[in-house]
């Protein structure tokens, strides 16, 4: 089972500045008045995430797909403390950096926007447009303390059957308009299959970066970074059950920025998949309010 074939994207191996090896999906070629996307993803996720978004749009504009270190295909660090923010950041500057990226729309699913918020500081130039999905400047720990509860603890499925069903036990609740393929094309995202066995797509050491985290005291908010988009069109896509972005803090931002482009995606929570029409839609019709004029 794979998330779609290999011919819509080419995968490219990008060095960080410590030497591991970074994979990036890379769909299309440069177009003309068209600003690439640039996508990235969640804690744990990889550019699978974005397979069905990146075909959909690769004909109008190219699109990359990150994998961060620990992830998807890119090398594992020895050192789990190197699977912090701060070194991310700096992964991907020498990713646009070797692949020529002078200047994208940003689309971050929840860790991939806080890195693109974050981006403002390190190089706002890069930044053509943010989509946020399922993310802003006040993280819920609700959402937290439940992904702590099970990243890196599930069992390994025996079958891509018995891995839906998995993901379903732990999501269904929260994502009730997701069909069967739906299912399917997220349990490929997540799990790769190597010698009959299906092993999932990130270094299980990535969850000793959440066993020092409590939420007692609430988590540090991110308004400043927010407010570095200010300069650049901005889209926030919240899951309709998320526990991560809540409606309030959607309020707030639309508050401090008139302007936001607001999606809510009905029957999904954190974070939304964008693979439905709706999103996609949404996505290609905010990149050319991004374009250069």
């Amino acid at each position: 089972m794979s998330a779609g074939g290999q011919d819509a994207y080419q995968n490219v191996a990008v060095t960080a500045g410590d030497g591991l090896t970074l994979n990036v999906r890379v769909y299309g070629t440069p177009v003309r008045g068209r600003l690439p996307l640039l996508c990235l993803a969640g804690l744990s996720r990889n550019s699978a995430d974005f397979d069905m978004l990146a075909r959909a749009l690769s004909a109008e504009r190219q699109v990359f797909a990150p994998d961060y270190r620990g992830r998807g295909l890119s090398g594992r660090d020895p050192n789990w403390q190197n699977y912090a923010l701060p070194v991310e950041l700096q992964d991907l500057l020498a990713a646009t950096t070797a692949l020529g990226i002078e200047k994208a729309v940003f689309v971050g699913t929840s860790r991939g926007g806080i890195l693109t918020m974050l981006m403002t500081a390190a190089r706002p130039g890069l930044i053509g447009g943010a989509v946020l999905n399922d993310i802003g400047p006040v993280i819920d720990g609700t959402g937290l303390a439940r992904i702590k509860s099970y990243l890196g603890k599930l069992p390994e499925p025996a079958s891509w059957d018995e891995a839906v069903a998995l993901l379903k036990s732990i999501n269904s609740s929260r994502f009730p308009a997701l069909s069967e393929d739906d299912w399917r094309r997220h349990a490929a995202a997540i799990w790769n299959e190597r010698g009959g066995r299906l092993e999932v797509a990130f270094d299980p050491a990535l969850a000793k970066t959440l066993e020092g985290l409590t939420f007692d005291a609430g988590m540090p908010t991110l308004w400043p970074q927010f407010d570095g988009l200010a300069e650049v069109p901005t889209m926030v896509i919240r899951g309709e059950n998320s526990d991560i972005l809540s409606a309030g803090t959607v309020s707030a931002m639309t508050e401090r920025r008139p302007d936001l482009d607001v999606l809510t995606v009905a029957g999904q929570g954190h974070a939304p998949l964008l693979m439905d029409e709706v999103s996609i839609g949404r996505i290609a019709a905010f990149a050319r309010r991004c374009d250069p004029r």
